[in-house]
């Protein structure tokens, strides 16, 4: 017989679900997941880059812990969510970026974006998006200079005056005419397919394998971390449009440059799948993933940036609100034209 005098009624807020995920675990899958690409990184720029990510986790780490002992709230650093914003920062930057530059993006993330609107879950962007744009705006110099890995290791201190630079696989993609036929057919003898999906290229240090970007989302999809359809709808959406709309080059192979090439598999796999900037429902997701992609081809064909996932994964944040207020599904014992009332209000 049930003892209902000893129960315990515990009274929290909705969704009323119960299992073993916390917000720690997952930040730690979504770790994990970005080993690989880090040891790439490694491999690819030298040691510089795990110098950089582990400044740029610090500094986040730091300035969390700062912010909410100042405020008199309580430490929420335990939850790991600032390492992953330490990493993604620093994923999404040059290996050649100074470290002090880092930790400024690490404040602008943390604090600005993240702190100031009320914590984790509360963000209404990705705070790593939101920490590059600033840095890009800021010092777009420095944020735009890629170091040719085939050429040389980035110092890990000291002057980058003797390194040796090149123009990244997007940038070589970009204009239009005979410009852009004839800077990717030198993109083509440069690099090869396997050479793009591999990462033996330029660019941001945590984005250039996307091999070991799509192994780690694989594993964030089989740990149920993140569903499947953002990612697939964002690089299904850039896939499609850029092979019916080639700007040089085979269909085919303008495709599988233009995917393989920037940050599509980073930003589709670990950013446009963020908790709390992206939709709630697997109809939501879908949108959501083929508005990254549409913003992303358009900011990349007709725009003065040569990279648009950082930017489109942002517009597309600010439009998670009116997305889930749109596919939300009907409450039980709700009809559809009470649905409609309430959603016009």
């Amino acid at each position: 017989m049930t003892d209902y005098k000893n129960l315990k009624l515990i009274a929290t807020s909705n969704p009323h679900i119960r299992n073993n995920e916390t917000t720690r675990s997952i930040m730690l899958d979504v770790i994990i997941a970005m080993l690989p690409a880090l040891v790439w990184a490694i491999i690819t720029f030298g040691v510089k880059a795990l110098l950089l990510s582990v400044v740029s986790v610090a500094g986040c780490m730091f300035w969390e812990w700062l912010y909410r002992k100042l405020m008199k709230k309580s430490q929420s650093v335990g939850d790991l969510s600032a390492v992953v914003t330490g990493m993604l920062l620093a994923f999404v930057s040059p290996v050649t970026t100074p470290l002090w530059m880092i930790v400024i993006g690490d404040f602008f993330a943390i604090v600005v974006v993240k702190q100031l609107f009320g914590g984790i879950g509360k963000n209404f962007v990705n705070p790593a998006l939101a920490g590059r744009a600033f840095l890009l705006g800021s010092y777009a110099g420095v944020m735009t200079t890629w170091i040719d890995p085939l050429q040389n290791k980035a110092p890990l201190f000291g002057s980058t005056a003797d390194i040796v630079t090149s123009a990244t696989p997007l940038a070589m993609m970009k204009g239009s005419g005979d410009a852009v036929a004839a800077s990717f057919a030198q993109l083509t003898e440069k690099y090869t397919v396997a050479d793009m999906f591999l990462g033996k290229i330029g660019g941001s240090m945590g984005e250039v394998s996307a091999l070991l970007l799509i192994v780690g989302g694989a594993y964030l999809i089989w740990r149920k971390v993140i569903n499947w359809q953002t990612p697939v709808a964002y690089i299904a959406s850039v896939a499609v449009l850029t092979f019916l709309f080639p700007k040089a080059g085979g269909n085919l192979e303008w495709m599988l440059y233009s995917i393989f090439g920037g940050g599509l598999m980073l930003g589709a796999f670990f950013m446009a799948t963020d908790y709390a900037t992206s939709p709630v429902t697997k109809k939501g997701q879908l949108i959501f993933g083929i508005g990254c992609g549409l913003f992303t081809v358009f900011i990349r064909y007709f725009g003065s940036y040569n990279e648009g996932v950082c930017y489109s994964i942002m517009v597309m944040n600010l439009c998670v609100a009116l997305i889930d207020k749109y596919t939300k599904p009907t409450r039980f014992g709700v009809v559809k034209s009470e649905k409609k009332e309430a959603a016009a209000k």
